[in-house]
């Protein structure tokens, strides 16, 4: 057995015979622009790791958090091994990736498959067909993927330049969160009570939380650059619940693609990115040589609800600037001095001793401006500025149209251990009234393909049972109670489909990054207040509206979004914050298949999971 070693992952190249091995010589004479099958083995297992002072076992991808990135090419297939020496049941999405025909690589547990036990494996395989841009993969079981993530970064065809002058470098920044508790503990405590989960006790840059936590300033990840150089930062934000700013000290961001779908360039110094959302950008290092802080923290938009007031940082480290080591590491630290700097609030130790790393020697980095953790407006902005980099086709006229409420709930419940929601209740969410419920002894995908029965329904309600003033503050006790179920929403295929997704003020507005499988979407507009089809018509951008896998829905506000149905198969949407996922804001499109071969759901493989029937 052949090993080549891509970065931090290792590719096996399995050669059984000459003529597999002389398939493999080949390969390296064949012209650049042939494409390759990628093959990677991902072992899910418990691996300690010391955060916050505090050593604790987490679930991670091969003993890396986070877990390893895969790179591949526009063109490429890939197989993805994943073995699970866990103690957790598990399944592995590949988030934004189309999967034409093929849900079942999907992932997500009991909607495309039945789970990977432990001790069990399934081997993912796909293709990449015309996505290009940065990605992620994660696990979507439970609270996985709080550190079982990983980026996924997609190059255009060998040979296809990017539509921007070519970075000097490139450099992955996965945005996360951390629990000083086991996340599966945190989620289990929330399903037994009834009250939303804990929030999280610190915001991770590529698994560290940075020079403002305890415990953390040594390992602080270091991104380096050279003076006069171009950096693509590939921006990933894997955060379980937290919606975050990001920013650059003394430097503008110029960005160039959101959800591996490329934009109409425009600069900023701040960055908005909800959990599921990717964005690209091209930083120049033309300021003064030194060190600047990367910072991210909590972009906050309901009221009175708990969130992550950490703010983490990482370091954006000039080569032979002032101060700075010749060589730049990418995430160890040093010792700290004696002076302190005030940061948003939190205090962290400057850096004016030398011991330990080198890469930590040197003057305190200069600190970054971010809004408040309520600055809606600027939120706004940045989300608008987003558009595609020249006019599109988009689809019309629509043929089915869905109009659903997402937003929170609460189920009666008498007062005690297992009612300690708001109010004694317990704490839910829903679409169109409908709170979400997975099925567990078979996969939805299954369950179509194979015409079980009793596994679900197909009318979730194209409308909200209730028409009412969805955002106001005071909404009628009576609507809170969502009803629970298992419904999907039925579309042809080829269908031009519009989904208007209406925040809701019951118990509190919130913006929620909402999330389709197996599709890119445009979004043809958002605003605030309750969505009038007559009065916000004007709004929709029809010339170069952008392309999105996840939308973020303004708080109090609503979003709508179009797509062509040629996708078959079962498909989840759901919010990305997996505080409300788990609540139930979710529902699938089931989408028929169509009368040609290559307009219908593939055979299932045949190492698909078993069920427990």
């Amino acid at each position: 057995m052949a090993t080549a070693t891509r970065g931090p992952m290792t590719v096996r190249l399995c050669c059984f015979s000459a003529a597999a091995a002389a398939l493999f010589l080949l390969s390296f004479l064949l012209p650049p622009a042939v494409a390759e099958e990628r093959f990677y083995e991902f072992v899910v297992q418990e691996t300690l790791v010391k955060r916050l002072c505090k050593t604790q076992k987490i679930i991670t991808v091969n003993g890396q958090f986070p877990g390893p990135t895969i790179e591949v090419y526009d063109g490429d297939t890939v197989a993805v091994k994943a073995v699970n020496m866990a103690r957790y049941n598990v399944t592995l999405h590949w988030h934004g990736l189309r999967q034409l025909r093929n849900g079942w690589a999907d992932g997500p547990e009991f909607v495309t498959q039945c789970p990977i036990r432990p001790g069990g494996s399934y081997t993912y395989r796909f293709a990449i067909q015309g996505q290009e841009g940065t990605l992620w993969w994660h696990a979507h079981s439970s609270w996985l993927r709080a550190t079982v993530h990983g980026a996924l970064i997609i190059h255009p065809r060998r040979g296809v330049p990017y539509p921007f002058p070519k970075p000097h470098s490139e450099f992955p920044v996965i945005l996360a969160e951390w629990w000083r508790r086991d996340p599966i503990a945190v989620l289990r405590q929330s399903m037994i009570t009834g009250a939303p989960p804990n929030v999280s006790d610190a915001i991770l840059i590529n698994g560290q939380p940075g020079d403002f936590l305890e415990c953390s300033a040594q390992e602080t990840s270091i991104i380096p650059v050279v003076a006069g150089e171009t950096t693509l930062l590939r921006l990933i934000n894997a955060a379980m619940n937290t919606e975050l700013f990001v920013s650059l000290a003394g430097h503008k961001m110029t960005v160039v693609a959101a959800d591996a779908m490329y934009t109409k360039p425009f600069e900023t110094t701040v960055l908005l990115l909800g959990p599921g959302q990717t964005t690209d950008v091209l930083v120049t290092a033309h300021a003064a040589p030194g060190r600047y802080y990367l910072a991210a923290r909590a972009y906050a938009s309901a009221r009175g609800v708990p969130f992550d007031n950490t703010t983490a940082t990482a370091i954006f480290q000039y080569k032979g600037g002032a101060g700075c080591p010749t060589t730049a590491g990418t995430g160890a630290g040093a010792g700290a001095g004696a002076g302190a700097n005030t940061f948003n609030g939190q205090v962290g130790r400057s850096r004016s001793s030398s011991g330990g790393h080198p890469g930590r020697a040197g003057p305190a980095p200069m600190l970054p401006f971010l809004p408040a953790f309520n600055d809606t407006n600027t939120a706004t902005a940045f989300s608008n500025s987003i558009r595609s980099p020249a006019p599109v086709k988009v689809p019309g006229p629509v043929t089915q149209e869905v109009f659903t409420t997402v937003g929170f709930g609460l189920f009666n419940c008498m007062p005690g251990p297992f009612c300690q929601g708001p109010n004694n209740t317990r704490f839910g969410a829903s679409m169109n009234n409908v709170s979400f419920q997975l099925p567990n002894t078979v996969s939805l995908l299954q369950a179509h393909y194979h015409h079980i029965p009793g596994v679900f329904t197909d009318d979730f309600p194209p409308l909200p049972p209730v028409f009412f003033d969805f955002t106001s503050q005071n909404v009628p006790r009576a609507l809170w109670q969502p009803v629970k179920g298992t419904k999907l929403y039925r579309v042809k295929y080829g269908a031009v489909v519009q989904i208007v997704f209406q925040d809701t003020g019951i118990f509190a507005a919130e913006e929620h990054p909402m999330h389709i499988h197996g599709y890119h979407f445009y979004v043809l507009a958002t605003g605030f207040g309750n969505y009038d089809p007559v009065r916000d018509a004007h709004k929709f951008n029809l010339v170069d509206p952008p392309s999105r896998n996840t939308i973020g829905v303004p708080v109090g506000g609503w979003a709508v979004v179009r797509f062509v149905a040629d996708n078959p198969g079962v498909w989840l949407v759901h919010c990305h914050i997996d505080a409300h996922l788990t609540g139930g804001l979710a529902m699938a499109l089931l989408v028929e298949d169509g009368e040609a071969e290559l307009e219908a759901t593939m055979a299932p493989p045949l190492d698909l999971p078993l069920c427990v029937l």
